[in-house]
């Protein structure tokens, strides 16, 4: 997201760098930092550039980057915005400041943004793809699939696009659709770790255990760290009544990625399952204001605090994971009515 100016054929007048060219040079000696990763240095030229041009859009959308690639969103956010306002027709402040909101989970205003992208440049796969993402934790799955196969249309090599076409047809539950989707993106990419993992979640949800680890196996072994996958082998086990391997592999997910909310829900699950009410709560409740997105957060929430006696607390949940088709009408009243 930070570009690398480069200046050719400046004219110096009177023997001084006009304006212009000290800016630039301030962008490239502040990517020059990046590339060294000295945060401070690469901020200090910015704001060098901006003490010469307030309103030097490259400077913000780069400070803006600098403070993305920190997870201080709200204010890269903030830089984005500055970006923006000095140069309405700045279309990668624009793609920069929705992928923000995004993180942000202030999905509509990214949505506000990515559809200014498109009236602009209707043929950029990657916009279509953010707006996909969006789509999906905003759970509209039609519009995700819709969002997803137009990024495909204009990038059909990409593998990662057919993932996430097919994990959209997991959260659909039309596991039929998921797997075509990515055998697809294996046929295109051997290695593509991502597509053996959601492969393993949809055989997982089937029930197909075996199956299951072999997939996340395979995952892993292409990226022995990543902590989703890890995460996801850890509720295979809970789901196999392995606790302990189950609880190794969360911890480690968690200590790998502390903002991982999918993997506080797992621990959360492990307590659930070990009849440890509260600390099952105090963990849904970290996942759940983690991203409130996470399947099943809200099932094991009310399950947790049905088992804790709280039928009020319960039921509350109870009706979300309703909402979502996580629970069955007929089990919803035995529980609630």
């Amino acid at each position: 997201m930070i570009r690398l100016w480069w200046i050719s054929g400046i004219l110096l007048l009177s023997c001084m760098d006009s304006t212009e060219t000290r800016l630039q040079r301030f962008l490239i000696q502040s990517n020059e930092m990046v590339v060294k990763q000295n945060v401070e240095q690469a901020e200090r030229f910015l704001k060098e550039a901006l003490k010469l041009d307030s309103c030097f859009a490259d400077a913000w959308n780069n400070l803006g980057t600098l403070y993305f690639n920190q997870r201080k969103y709200q204010e890269a956010l903030e830089y984005y915005d500055h970006a923006v306002q000095c140069r309405p027709d700045f279309l990668q402040g624009y793609f920069n400041r929705a992928n923000t909101a995004y993180e942000l989970k202030e999905h509509y205003r990214a949505l506000k943004d990515l559809e200014t992208i498109i009236k602009n440049y209707p043929d950029t796969s990657t916009v279509f793809f953010l707006q996909g993402l969006v789509f999906t934790h905003l759970r509209k799955f039609d519009d995700a699939l819709g969002s997803f196969k137009k990024a495909h249309e204009l990038d059909d090599n990409n593998s990662e696009i057919l993932v996430n076409l097919g994990t959209v047809h997991y959260y659909k539950r039309n596991y039929d659709s998921a797997r075509y989707y990515l055998d697809r993106s294996l046929q295109l990419n051997a290695n593509e770790a991502n597509a053996f993992n959601a492969l393993a979640m949809v055989e997982l949800e089937l029930e197909n255990y075996e199956k299951a680890h072999e997939l996340l196996s395979k995952a892993l072994a292409l990226h022995p760290e990543d902590p989703y996958f890890m995460n996801n082998r850890g509720y295979l086990f809970l789901r196999t009544q392995q606790m302990e391997k189950a609880l190794t592999d969360i911890n480690l997910s968690i200590t790998l990625d502390p903002y991982n909310g999918w993997a506080y829900r797992n621990k959360g699950l492990y307590y659930l399952m070990s009849k440890k009410y509260e600390d099952a709560i105090r963990l849904l409740q970290r996942a759940e204001a983690i991203d409130p997105f996470i399947e099943k957060v809200y099932f094991f929430l009310g399950e947790a605090h049905h088992k804790n006696g709280n039928k009020t607390e319960a039921c509350a949940h109870y009706t979300k994971a309703l909402e979502r088709k996580e629970i069955s009408l007929e089990d919803y009243d035995i529980k609630c009515k």
